[in-house]
Order: C-alpha cells, then structure tokens, then sequence
C-alpha cells in the first residue's frame, strides 16, 4: 500500500537558501534539503487501485504555470512545538491548485481533507523542544524571504513508513500550462 501526497518540489538554489537555515537547536531533527516539498494534499497509505484513480485525476488538471516566493517562518504546536517550518507568501494560484488536487483525491473517492491548506516547507520536526529555542530560531531566521520562482509542474510522492516521514520520492510529474515553454534553455524561468 502506497503512502502518497502530491507536492511541489523546490528548485536546488532555494533548498540550499532553506539548509542555510539550519541551528542547533535541543531534540531538532532538521530535514535534509533533498526532502524539501510543499504538500498540496496528503492522500495516505491507499491501495493501487485508488492510487491510480488518483494519479488519472491528477493528470487531468489544467492549471497555468505561476510564480511563488517562500517567506515567513513558523511553527505548528502551539507551546509544545512539533515542527517548524517556512512559509509561502499568499497566492491565488496556489489555492486553485490546491483546490483542484483536493477535487482530484475526492474524485478518486479519498476522504475530504478536514485540515485547512497552510502551504509551507517543513524544516526541523521537533520533540520535546521548548517554545523558548524555537522563539531564538525565528528571532535569527524569521525575516527570510526567497527569490520568487516559477512552479511549472507538481509530483506524486511517496513516502517510506518511517517516524517522522521521508525519505520522499518521486512518483509521477505533472506538468502545469505554460510551464515546458515558461523555460528558457538554462532552465530558468523569465
């Protein structure tokens, strides 16, 4: 049974802005920059049959190429911190995106996704870190802010059954419209 999420993926330059970010911080598992993504929907361990409706669905979205930047630093869990992570500056795009793969997984006939879209790359996964180490990180870090770039396609990923997920790979890409052609010969987008 498959573990997959679809998820942009992040272009080498900004992962290695992203390791930049890394600290000593007490019980911080920092994740390696090969591990970087932002999830666009959580599917989770499905048997093939759905995980192939699922990537038919994906395959039909007909979405343009936009352009992000990563900005913003935070942390889920409140005072018991569980992860931090960069966030991802507001984008109409993005939602739409978002929205469409959550249109594909119910298509499939996945669940709803009950969580609210917070479109951010996870950094560090905590355990038993305090509030005041994670308040120094963001105090170091918190202005950071990528250079915009081009999304020009999304993935299906699949994780391996592990504590705390990863390592990630690759599934299937999907590209977005405009996106081979958004390219010049370099690879970067202008």
């Amino acid at each position: 049974m498959p573990r997959l999420f679809t998820a942009i993926e992040l272009p080498d330059d900004v992962r290695s802005e992203l390791r930049q970010l890394h600290m000593p911080m007490p019980n911080a598992r920092w994740l390696g920059p090969e591990d970087y993504h932002l999830t666009l929907r959580f599917a989770g361990d499905i048997d093939n049959s759905l995980a192939k409706e699922f990537a038919a669905n994906l395959a039909g979205i007909d979405t343009d190429a936009f352009e992000i930047r990563l900005s913003g630093l935070g942390a889920f869990g409140g005072t018991d911190p569980h992860n931090v992570w960069v966030g991802v500056e507001p984008s109409h795009e993005l939602e739409l995106l978002a929205r469409a793969h959550e249109k594909a997984a119910r298509a499939a006939g996945l669940p709803r996704d009950t969580r609210m879209f917070k479109p951010h790359v996870t950094l560090a996964r905590l355990k038993f870190s305090s509030a005041e180490a994670v308040a120094r990180f963001f105090t170091r870090f918190g202005g950071y802010r990528s250079e915009p770039f081009y999304v020009s396609e999304f993935v299906l990923m699949s994780s391996k059954p592990m504590t705390g997920g990863g390592p990630y790979g690759a599934v299937e890409s999907f590209p977005l419209r405009g996106g081979v052609f958004a390219a010049d010969d370099d690879g970067v987008f202008g």
